[in-house]
């Protein structure tokens, strides 16, 4: 059996492409372009690098982005004005507000602070239920990315068995509903495991679709994968490594060992990971579009 490796980069880049193509006739015909903001709380340095990624590529598709950095400090009432504000301009489609937060400042109110027509993230409450009926809605990236990796490679998924690592509101939950829904792809039959979850290994092996967001670095070894299986790693850790950095990234999924035995597998990074960015892309010319045209 020949594992093929599931390449987030090209099939983002396929999909920044055909973004960039839609844009361009936007700025042949003079119209306006889309436009995302980015906020930011702090100095982690993790997230630092992902907005500025986010930023690039924007960029490099033709989207205007703007990022408003806010220190540490800020007061959860500074930080909900400033929503504010986003959300009153007009000339802005798209809002993301870089998670983690600081401990002071309630995520939930912010992420309902976010007008549901600029929540290119896809994480509130009217979105996300949106989603659960299948009504038109921005679907969270990375869950919206792991569907569009498995359209594009053509991965069966009706009446597959599909296990899902973890039940966050932002990954797991959300990929497990679309996962069951009655579209292509779609169709699954859906087990959730979790902390709580017994004798977990012996439900990983009965998948053949296994999405692995449970936040463990290598948690997925070979003995919890049936031969045959599609593997979907979402997580990405910093680990200590003896190299000019310091550090190695890996996922939840011990890639190596694991791979022997999937017939399609994500690597960390380079898989699951761009295609991320990629939606977060798509949702914010769905949302100019939605503005513009409607």
């Amino acid at each position: 059996m020949k594992t093929k490796i599931i390449d987030g980069k090209l099939i983002a880049s396929k999909v920044k492409d055909e973004i960039k193509a839609e844009v361009a006739v936007m700025i042949k015909n003079c119209e306006d372009t889309p436009h995302l903001a980015a906020i930011i709380v702090g100095e982690d340095p993790a997230s630092q690098t992902y907005v500025a990624s986010k930023e690039k590529a924007a960029r490099s598709v033709g989207i205007t982005s703007s990022i408003y950095k806010y220190p540490a400090d800020t007061t959860e009432e500074d930080l909900l004005n400033a929503i504010d504000f986003i959300n009153n301009d007009d000339e802005i489609n798209g809002l993301i507000v870089q998670l983690p937060l600081p401990d002071h400042i309630n995520v939930n109110k912010v992420i309902e602070h976010i007008n549901p027509n600029k929540d290119v993230d896809g994480f509130h409450p009217l979105n996300v239920g949106k989603m659960v009926i299948g009504q038109p809605s921005y679907v969270s990236a990375t869950p919206a990315g792991i569907m569009e990796l498995l359209k594009r490679y053509q991965i069966e998924t009706e009446g597959k068995h599909c296990v899902v690592l973890g039940r966050s509101n932002i990954v797991g939950s959300p990929v497990s509903i679309l996962m069951s829904k009655k579209t292509n792809p779609g169709n699954s039959t859906v087990t959730i495991c979790h902390s709580k979850t017994k004798d977990m290994e012996s439900i990983t092996r009965q998948a053949d679709i296994l999405i692995c967001a449970i936040g463990v670095p290598n948690f997925v070894k070979a003995d919890m994968v049936k031969e045959g299986a599609v593997v979907i790693d979402v997580g990405m850790h910093r680990i200590p490594a003896d190299n000019e950095k310091g550090y190695k990234i890996t996922g939840d999924v011990d890639f190596e060992d694991v791979k022997q035995k999937a017939t399609f597998i994500t690597p960390v990074p380079g898989g699951v990971g761009p295609m991320t960015i990629a939606m977060i892309l798509k949702n914010t010319l769905l949302a100019h579009k939605k503005e513009y045209y409607s």
